[in-house]
Protein backbone atom coordinates (compact mmCIF):
# COMPACT_ATOMS: atom_id res chain seq x y z
CA UNK A 1 0.00 0.00 0.00
CA UNK A 2 2.51 2.66 1.08
CA UNK A 3 3.58 3.70 -2.94
CA UNK A 4 0.01 4.27 -3.27
CA UNK A 5 -0.86 8.51 -3.76
CA UNK A 6 -4.33 8.21 -2.76
CA UNK A 7 -5.40 7.17 0.79
CA UNK A 8 -6.84 4.66 1.54
CA UNK A 9 -9.77 4.63 4.24
CA UNK A 10 -8.55 3.28 7.56
CA UNK A 11 -12.06 0.54 7.64
CA UNK A 12 -10.68 -0.76 4.04
CA UNK A 13 -7.54 -1.77 5.33
CA UNK A 14 -8.51 -3.50 8.39
CA UNK A 15 -10.99 -5.52 6.05
CA UNK A 16 -8.32 -6.26 3.56
CA UNK A 17 -5.69 -7.14 6.82
CA UNK A 18 -8.38 -8.94 7.88
CA UNK A 19 -8.98 -11.19 5.63
CA UNK A 20 -5.52 -12.16 5.08
CA UNK A 21 -5.59 -13.14 8.32
CA UNK A 22 -7.97 -15.99 7.57
CA UNK A 23 -5.83 -17.18 5.20
CA UNK A 24 -2.66 -18.66 7.49
CA UNK A 25 0.40 -16.90 6.47
CA UNK A 26 2.93 -17.33 9.09
CA UNK A 27 3.66 -13.47 9.10
CA UNK A 28 1.81 -10.59 7.80
CA UNK A 29 3.76 -7.29 7.12
CA UNK A 30 0.34 -5.22 8.31
CA UNK A 31 2.02 -1.57 8.75
CA UNK A 32 4.57 0.94 8.93
CA UNK A 33 5.33 2.90 12.23
CA UNK A 34 7.31 5.70 9.97
CA UNK A 35 6.55 9.78 9.39
CA UNK A 36 3.20 10.59 7.90
CA UNK A 37 4.68 13.49 5.86
CA UNK A 38 7.26 10.59 4.65
CA UNK A 39 4.35 7.64 4.20
CA UNK A 40 1.20 9.32 4.27
CA UNK A 41 -0.40 6.06 3.55
CA UNK A 42 0.64 4.41 6.54
CA UNK A 43 -0.12 7.14 9.49
CA UNK A 44 -3.31 5.41 10.51
CA UNK A 45 -1.06 2.04 11.20
CA UNK A 46 -1.67 2.01 15.08
CA UNK A 47 -5.65 2.57 13.94
CA UNK A 48 -5.40 -0.77 11.52
CA UNK A 49 -3.53 -2.78 14.21
CA UNK A 50 -5.95 -1.52 17.01
CA UNK A 51 -9.09 -3.44 14.60
CA UNK A 52 -7.29 -6.12 13.52
CA UNK A 53 -9.01 -9.38 14.32
CA UNK A 54 -6.79 -12.25 15.38
CA UNK A 55 -8.98 -14.75 17.13
CA UNK A 56 -8.14 -18.00 15.86
CA UNK A 57 -5.20 -16.85 13.84
CA UNK A 58 -1.79 -17.57 14.90
CA UNK A 59 -0.43 -15.22 12.22
CA UNK A 60 2.51 -12.73 13.42
CA UNK A 61 2.27 -9.07 12.90
CA UNK A 62 5.00 -7.08 11.41
CA UNK A 63 5.51 -3.75 11.28
CA UNK A 64 8.16 -1.42 9.68
CA UNK A 65 9.89 1.09 10.99
CA UNK A 66 12.55 3.70 9.74
CA UNK A 67 13.70 4.51 13.49
CA UNK A 68 14.18 4.48 17.49
CA UNK A 69 11.01 6.09 17.76
CA UNK A 70 9.13 4.33 15.63
CA UNK A 71 10.62 0.81 16.84
CA UNK A 72 9.40 2.20 20.28
CA UNK A 73 5.97 2.86 19.17
CA UNK A 74 5.90 -0.64 17.86
CA UNK A 75 6.88 -2.34 20.30
CA UNK A 76 4.30 -0.68 22.38
CA UNK A 77 1.96 -2.49 20.49
CA UNK A 78 -0.03 -5.69 21.88
CA UNK A 79 -0.15 -7.26 18.19
CA UNK A 80 3.11 -6.50 16.79
CA UNK A 81 5.22 -9.69 17.13
CA UNK A 82 8.35 -8.58 14.53
CA UNK A 83 9.50 -5.16 14.10
CA UNK A 84 10.96 -4.80 10.59
CA UNK A 85 14.07 -2.36 9.72
CA UNK A 86 15.37 -1.57 6.13
CA UNK A 87 19.12 -1.54 6.46
CA UNK A 88 20.84 -0.95 2.44
CA UNK A 89 24.04 -2.18 1.29
CA UNK A 90 23.49 1.04 -0.89
CA UNK A 91 24.74 4.43 0.95
CA UNK A 92 22.47 6.47 -1.52
CA UNK A 93 19.88 4.39 -0.80
CA UNK A 94 19.92 4.31 3.05
CA UNK A 95 19.85 7.92 2.66
CA UNK A 96 16.85 8.23 0.60
CA UNK A 97 15.44 5.34 2.55
CA UNK A 98 16.02 6.42 6.44
CA UNK A 99 18.17 9.94 5.56
CA UNK A 100 21.04 7.96 7.37
CA UNK A 101 24.23 7.30 6.71
CA UNK A 102 24.71 3.47 6.57
CA UNK A 103 27.13 3.94 9.96
CA UNK A 104 24.26 5.60 11.35
CA UNK A 105 21.88 3.27 10.16
CA UNK A 106 23.62 0.18 12.25
CA UNK A 107 23.91 2.08 15.07
CA UNK A 108 20.13 2.81 15.00
CA UNK A 109 19.65 -1.17 14.49
CA UNK A 110 21.65 -2.04 17.59
CA UNK A 111 19.28 0.46 19.32
CA UNK A 112 16.26 -1.19 18.01
CA UNK A 113 17.30 -4.45 18.86
CA UNK A 114 17.82 -3.35 22.31
CA UNK A 115 13.85 -2.26 22.32
CA UNK A 116 12.74 -5.38 20.68
CA UNK A 117 15.06 -7.20 23.29
CA UNK A 118 13.57 -5.34 26.20
CA UNK A 119 9.90 -5.67 24.82
CA UNK A 120 9.26 -9.68 23.37
CA UNK A 121 9.95 -8.41 20.04
CA UNK A 122 11.69 -10.06 17.26
CA UNK A 123 13.73 -7.79 14.80
CA UNK A 124 13.84 -8.38 11.08
CA UNK A 125 16.72 -6.95 9.51
CA UNK A 126 15.66 -6.36 5.37
CA UNK A 127 18.98 -6.01 3.86
CA UNK A 128 18.00 -3.50 1.05
CA UNK A 129 19.63 -3.40 -2.36
CA UNK A 130 20.82 -6.79 -1.54
CA UNK A 131 21.36 -8.15 -5.17
CA UNK A 132 22.92 -4.40 -6.50
CA UNK A 133 21.33 -0.96 -6.87
CA UNK A 134 21.29 1.72 -9.53
CA UNK A 135 23.20 4.77 -7.99
CA UNK A 136 26.97 3.11 -8.92
CA UNK A 137 27.86 2.39 -5.03
CA UNK A 138 30.13 0.17 -4.44
CA UNK A 139 28.89 -3.64 -4.29
CA UNK A 140 29.74 -7.62 -4.77
CA UNK A 141 28.72 -10.82 -3.05
CA UNK A 142 31.31 -9.92 -0.72
CA UNK A 143 30.06 -6.92 1.28
CA UNK A 144 26.69 -8.48 1.26
CA UNK A 145 28.62 -11.67 3.08
CA UNK A 146 30.30 -8.78 5.36
CA UNK A 147 26.96 -7.38 6.26
CA UNK A 148 25.04 -10.19 7.18
CA UNK A 149 28.21 -11.20 9.73
CA UNK A 150 27.87 -7.50 11.19
CA UNK A 151 23.78 -8.74 11.77
CA UNK A 152 25.14 -11.43 13.26
CA UNK A 153 27.39 -10.57 15.45
CA UNK A 154 24.30 -7.94 16.41
CA UNK A 155 22.57 -11.15 17.72
CA UNK A 156 19.74 -10.42 15.12
CA UNK A 157 17.98 -13.48 14.17
CA UNK A 158 15.79 -12.83 11.00
CA UNK A 159 17.71 -11.26 8.11
CA UNK A 160 15.79 -10.93 4.58
CA UNK A 161 17.77 -10.32 1.43
CA UNK A 162 16.09 -7.73 -0.68
CA UNK A 163 16.26 -7.40 -4.64
CA UNK A 164 14.81 -3.57 -3.84
CA UNK A 165 14.70 -3.01 -7.91
CA UNK A 166 14.17 -6.80 -9.35
CA UNK A 167 18.06 -7.19 -10.66
CA UNK A 168 18.63 -10.25 -8.79
CA UNK A 169 19.38 -13.00 -11.11
CA UNK A 170 19.59 -17.07 -10.21
CA UNK A 171 23.09 -17.59 -10.11
CA UNK A 172 22.90 -14.66 -7.55
CA UNK A 173 20.50 -15.82 -5.46
CA UNK A 174 21.74 -19.49 -4.88
CA UNK A 175 25.00 -18.39 -4.92
CA UNK A 176 24.16 -16.28 -1.56
CA UNK A 177 21.71 -18.81 0.02
CA UNK A 178 23.87 -21.48 -0.48
CA UNK A 179 26.64 -19.51 1.23
CA UNK A 180 24.82 -17.75 3.77
CA UNK A 181 23.37 -20.64 5.10
CA UNK A 182 26.50 -22.39 5.29
CA UNK A 183 27.96 -19.78 6.69
CA UNK A 184 25.46 -18.73 9.02
CA UNK A 185 23.96 -21.57 10.08
CA UNK A 186 21.69 -20.32 12.82
CA UNK A 187 20.31 -17.43 11.07
CA UNK A 188 17.01 -17.35 9.39
CA UNK A 189 17.76 -15.87 5.86
CA UNK A 190 14.43 -15.16 3.87
CA UNK A 191 14.16 -13.51 0.34
CA UNK A 192 12.17 -10.75 -0.03
CA UNK A 193 12.53 -10.15 -3.88
CA UNK A 194 10.87 -8.18 -6.48
CA UNK A 195 10.45 -9.34 -9.80
CA UNK A 196 8.14 -9.34 -13.00
CA UNK A 197 6.30 -12.40 -13.91
CA UNK A 198 8.17 -13.89 -16.06
CA UNK A 199 11.55 -14.29 -14.39
CA UNK A 200 9.70 -15.11 -10.66
CA UNK A 201 9.62 -18.54 -10.78
CA UNK A 202 13.49 -18.96 -11.75
CA UNK A 203 13.98 -17.01 -8.73
CA UNK A 204 11.97 -18.82 -6.37
CA UNK A 205 13.33 -21.73 -7.38
CA UNK A 206 16.89 -20.15 -6.71
CA UNK A 207 16.40 -19.72 -3.61
CA UNK A 208 13.85 -23.09 -3.03
CA UNK A 209 16.83 -25.44 -4.02
CA UNK A 210 19.77 -22.93 -1.78
CA UNK A 211 17.76 -23.59 1.15
CA UNK A 212 15.75 -20.75 2.00
CA UNK A 213 12.53 -21.81 3.57
CA UNK A 214 10.86 -17.81 3.93
CA UNK A 215 9.55 -15.97 1.22
CA UNK A 216 8.36 -12.75 1.42
CA UNK A 217 5.12 -11.92 -0.96
CA UNK A 218 2.20 -10.17 -2.41
CA UNK A 219 -0.96 -10.95 -3.62
CA UNK A 220 -1.23 -10.08 -7.22
CA UNK A 221 2.67 -8.93 -6.76
CA UNK A 222 1.28 -5.51 -6.06
CA UNK A 223 3.25 -2.98 -4.50
CA UNK A 224 7.14 -2.37 -4.74
CA UNK A 225 9.07 0.58 -2.94
CA UNK A 226 8.51 4.02 -3.38
CA UNK A 227 12.05 5.28 -1.82
CA UNK A 228 13.53 3.37 -4.87
CA UNK A 229 12.61 4.92 -8.09
CA UNK A 230 9.97 6.54 -9.83
CA UNK A 231 9.50 3.00 -11.19
CA UNK A 232 7.81 0.74 -8.66
CA UNK A 233 8.91 -3.33 -9.82
CA UNK A 234 6.28 -5.27 -8.14
CA UNK A 235 6.92 -7.86 -5.53
CA UNK A 236 6.47 -11.29 -5.79
CA UNK A 237 3.19 -12.93 -6.19
CA UNK A 238 2.23 -14.58 -3.51
CA UNK A 239 -0.20 -17.01 -5.57
CA UNK A 240 3.45 -17.90 -7.80
CA UNK A 241 5.41 -18.54 -4.41
CA UNK A 242 2.56 -20.94 -3.71
CA UNK A 243 2.21 -22.51 -6.90
CA UNK A 244 5.57 -23.02 -7.15
CA UNK A 245 6.03 -24.73 -3.49
CA UNK A 246 2.75 -27.01 -4.27
CA UNK A 247 4.74 -27.90 -7.83
CA UNK A 248 7.44 -29.09 -5.61
CA UNK A 249 5.52 -31.01 -3.23
CA UNK A 250 5.91 -28.38 -0.69
CA UNK A 251 2.55 -26.56 -0.52
CA UNK A 252 2.21 -24.36 2.74
CA UNK A 253 -0.01 -25.08 4.94
CA UNK A 254 -2.64 -22.51 3.71
CA UNK A 255 -6.88 -22.21 3.50
CA UNK A 256 -6.56 -22.13 0.42
CA UNK A 257 -10.80 -20.92 0.19
CA UNK A 258 -9.39 -17.93 2.01
CA UNK A 259 -6.87 -17.70 -0.04
CA UNK A 260 -9.23 -17.45 -2.87
CA UNK A 261 -11.23 -14.92 -1.20
CA UNK A 262 -8.09 -12.88 -0.23
CA UNK A 263 -6.85 -12.99 -4.05
CA UNK A 264 -10.39 -11.70 -5.60
CA UNK A 265 -10.13 -8.82 -2.40
CA UNK A 266 -7.13 -7.48 -3.10
CA UNK A 267 -8.20 -7.16 -7.23
CA UNK A 268 -10.66 -5.24 -5.97
CA UNK A 269 -9.02 -3.20 -3.01
CA UNK A 270 -5.87 -2.32 -5.29
CA UNK A 271 -8.57 -1.25 -8.12
CA UNK A 272 -9.56 2.29 -6.53
CA UNK A 273 -6.07 3.11 -5.99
Amino acid sequence: MQGIETFIPTGEKVKYLNQLLKVGYDTLDAGSFVSPKAIPQMKDTAAVFDRLDLSGSATKILAIVANTRGAEEACRHPVVNYVGFPLSLSETFQQRNTHRSIPEALDTLNEIQDRCIGSGRTLVAYLSMGFGNPYGDPYDLEIVAQFVDILNTLQIKIVSLADTIGVATPAQIQYLFTRLSRDFPKLEIGAHLHSNPGTAVDKIEAALSSGCRRFDGALKGFGGCPMAEDKLVGNLATETIVAHLTSRGMPPPLDMKAFQEALVMATQFFAHT
